[in-house]
């Protein structure tokens, strides 16, 4: 009976905050609490509201199941966000949940791997892999895109036609996107990034040869090169794995990148040539400096040099 009821409520919870949240947010949410109503399904206790005793019995399963701490975090403040949503006390928040969070965190620590950096002379290689058809044309203008503008993998699947500028200027255009909302704009503020002259070649190029006029910038390829409406999100992960294999470049780099890699990478750059931890975060678009501290930490200069041809 609880487990219907919980399931029931949080249904509800969930399509009472579709467009609210990120649809990354929502189905964290959902997945992280349905696993929550079948831990406490086998004890028949109650999911919602939950007591803060099943929730460190909860967080104890985990942890012994192999899931890294970071996830771990990730479901506890789930269950936090879906009993707030419903107006009840958070159960999170109790000392024996907290108690056994720091346990969880001696035994399995807090470190989390962080996104391989696709630094200039890895894409160098990886530009270099790409074919001259459509979808090659497509991908050299993702990987040059990201990287200049330091985009998130849903910014730049986001991306639309009538979102890119052409300033006319005396001796050459200027090209600007508009990034209509982001990670830390989540009210759509909006925010112009200007684009170097090779991005703004290929985007054009990629505009040109497929024939776009409006809908989204970037559109997934099928194996007959026919185009699709829109890019996932997931596909910008493969896309980048794809061409860095076709580069060539070490199995243990390739596994390590992911959606996030160009933009570590275009990050790393600038704090190798000197540019200030402000400048990075503008450029970036971070608001904590712990979080680019991470990606820059990791940076280790001597990958750059296992890639030169």
């Amino acid at each position: 009976m609880f487990k219907h009821t919980a399931n029931e409520i949080l249904s509800q919870t969930i399509e009472s905050i579709e467009g609210a949240y990120a649809p990354s947010t929502i189905r964290a949410y959902k997945s992280n609490f349905e696993k929550f109503i079948s831990f406490c399904g086998h004890s028949d206790a109650t999911p919602l509201p939950a007591e803060p005793g099943n929730v460190a019995r909860f967080i104890s399963h985990l942890a012994k199941s192999g899931l890294k701490s970071s996830s771990i975090r990730i479901t506890v403040a789930s269950i936090s966000s879906i009993h707030k949503l419903n107006l009840l006390n958070d159960p999170t928040q109790h000392p024996i949940v907290k108690i056994e969070l720091r346990r969880m965190h001696r035994a399995l620590g807090r470190y989390s791997q962080q996104a391989f950096g696709i630094t200039a002379p890895i894409l160098k290689k990886m530009l270099g892999a790409t074919t001259d058809n459509l979808r090659g044309i497509r991908d050299r203008a993702l990987l040059l895109l990201a990287y200049d503008s330091m985009c998130r993998r849903s910014e730049l699947v986001s991306l639309r036609i009538f979102d890119i500028c052409i300033n006319e200027l005396d001796d050459q255009n200027q090209i600007k996107i508009r990034l209509r909302k982001s990670k830390t704009d989540q009210e759509q503020q909006g925010r112009w990034i200007f684009l170097t002259k090779r991005s703004a070649d290929a985007i054009q190029l990629w505009i040109d040869k497929a024939k776009l006029v409006d809908g989204y910038l970037f559109r997934g390829l099928n194996n007959a090169i026919d185009i699709t409406p829109e890019l996932k999100c997931s596909q910008i992960n493969r896309i980048y794995k794809r061409l860095a294999k076709e580069a060539k470049l070490p199995k243990e780099m390739v596994e390590s990148i992911s959606g996030h890699s160009m933009r570590v990478g275009a990050a790393q750059d600038l704090l190798k040539s000197g540019a200030s931890m402000p400048l990075i975060m503008n450029k970036g678009r971070w608001t904590k400096t712990d979080t680019v501290m991470r990606y820059l930490d990791g940076y280790n200069p001597s990958h750059d040099h296992t890639v030169k041809a």
